[in-house]
């Protein structure tokens, strides 16, 4: 991952949109979540809001903010136009995430560079290109499009890829392949199987012309943050498309502040809008229970995007599953708090906090998406940190590993900073003393460049799902 002196922001999202009109991806989206990616990234660096404002006209230190929550998910995770392109299976989805990961990297160009930066560009770089079927990362190597030839503006923009074919799309049995090589999850896999075998069956027998009774697609997801809820759900919208239950088996990711507005009224219009872009694909509610979370039901914003919700899902039962997510007791009150959703959720998966061997493999998983090796001692001092860590309800179980990767990647490069030809190995190993939280003091004096030391207190407050499988 390359990071200060690279590839600048407005140059990586030109090269963004470039790939995006190629690939059929609106500019406007792409645009969107390229700026949401790097805002997010560089959410830490002092001086980051104005440097990213000046790539958007007009833009103000809380759009910065704004957009940082938005794009918090996909630091781990592929971003909603690229798992558009992988559930179509469509050739551009590689030179996307490429492009992707290219401003990932120039987020670290933004305001003054900390590790922290660094950790999180390098894994939200690899989760893009792992998610594209992409090549990993090489450490030192800037990632993103090889070939490239000056624009008539100047900018060097990605050369279009003249044979690349349609891929074929994935079986039922790959996607359950997946699923199965994740980390944990038994009793996950078991049910996502169970439900898959049944929903088999009815659709044979209604080709056969016998009768079936209708059972509903929607699921209820219900675990503590970080245990791969978005990762499944992710699969399940290929496994549907696979089986024929939908047409594009895209996944949208969406929580209260996308459906809900600042007026009675616009909600209803703005959770249609949301559901819309859903259609043909999963639409994934995380915390549910937040639209319903008002004292006896007096928040009227959330009453009037679940009553949307609801007749968007009658509306379009043909084509639209939607899963619901969050808490396991707050799930049952936002379930029992209105009869259309009583009906439609009759299936609840429950995903289990990780063991402390489950997150070693996460962690090790994680790192080698990042083409990154940690040692045995490495491995052992995750192990005393695991210990000593409280598993009380903040606990971000896979979203804790990440976290404890990005700060140790910017941790390995701050070490490695005097290191005027470090080796392969170098480059790539991540030292036990990469996972400490010990202080480390960043030069002084003219010319230097203040380095935080941040390691796990970036997004506790407002945390993404993705990322927690790798």
């Amino acid at each position: 991952m390359s990071s200060v002196g690279g590839t600048s922001l407005k140059d990586a999202l030109a090269g963004l949109l470039t790939v995006a009109a190629r690939a059929g991806v609106p500019e406007a989206s792409a645009r969107a979540e390229g700026l949401s990616l790097a805002a997010a990234l560089a959410e830490s660096a002092p001086g980051a809001p104005a440097d990213w404002a000046a790539v958007m006209p007009g833009a103000t230190t809380q759009d910065f903010f704004d957009a940082a929550v938005r794009g918090r998910r996909w630091r781990g995770a592929p971003t909603a136009m690229l798992s558009e392109l992988i559930a179509q299976s469509s050739p551009h989805k590689v030179p996307y995430a490429e492009a992707l990961a290219e401003v990932a990297s120039a987020s670290c160009s933004l305001g003054e560079p900390t590790m922290r930066v660094i950790g999180n560009a390098s894994v939200a770089a690899a989760a893009q290109l792992q998610a594209a079927g992409a090549r990993p990362l090489q450490v030192g190597a800037q990632p993103g499009p090889a070939v490239v030839e000056p624009s008539p503006s100047g900018a060097a923009l990605p050369q279009p890829d003249t044979q690349a074919e349609q891929p074929p799309e994935r079986t039922v049995e790959e996607l359950l392949a997946e699923l199965d090589a994740l980390t944990g999850l038994e009793k996950v896999k078991r049910e996502v199987h169970r439900q898959v075998a049944v929903l088999r069956v009815e659709k044979l027998r209604t080709e056969a012309g016998l009768k079936s009774p209708t059972i509903t697609r929607h699921l209820v997801f219900v675990g503590n943050p970080g245990t791969g809820k978005t990762t499944v759900a992710r699969l399940v919208s290929g496994i549907y498309k696979a089986l024929g239950l939908l047409s594009k088996g895209q996944l949208v990711e969406v929580d209260r502040s996308e459906l809900v507005a600042g007026y009675l009224g616009q909600t209803a219009t703005k959770t249609a809008e949301v559901v819309a872009s859903a259609a043909g694909g999963v639409l994934f509610i995380d915390e549910a229970y937040s639209l319903t979370s008002g004292d006896q039901g007096t928040d009227q914003y959330g009453r009037e995007a679940v009553d949307t919700l609801v007749k968007e899902m009658e509306d379009r039962r043909d084509d639209l599953v939607v899963i619901v997510a969050g808490y396991p007791e707050p799930m049952q009150t936002f379930i029992a708090a209105n009869p259309g959703l009583a009906s439609r959720f009759r299936t609840t998966i429950g995903f289990d906090d990780y063991t402390d061997a489950e997150l070693t493999e996460i962690l090790t998983g994680l790192a080698e998406a990042a083409d990154y090796e940690l040692t045995p001692e490495a491995l052992e001092h995750f192990q005393v940190i695991l210990s000593s860590t409280p598993r009380d309800r903040s606990f971000g179980n896979g979203r804790f590993a990440r976290n404890v990767l990005e700060a140790a990647i910017g941790r390995h490069a701050w070490r490695l900073r005097d290191v005027t030809a470090p080796t392969t190995d170098q480059l790539r190993q991540i030292l036990a003393v990469d996972l400490t939280d010990e202080e480390l003091h960043p030069p002084t004096g003219p010319g230097s460049t203040a380095v935080g030391t941040e390691l796990l207190s970036e997004d506790q407050t407002v945390p993404p799902e993705q990322g927690e499988q790798a």
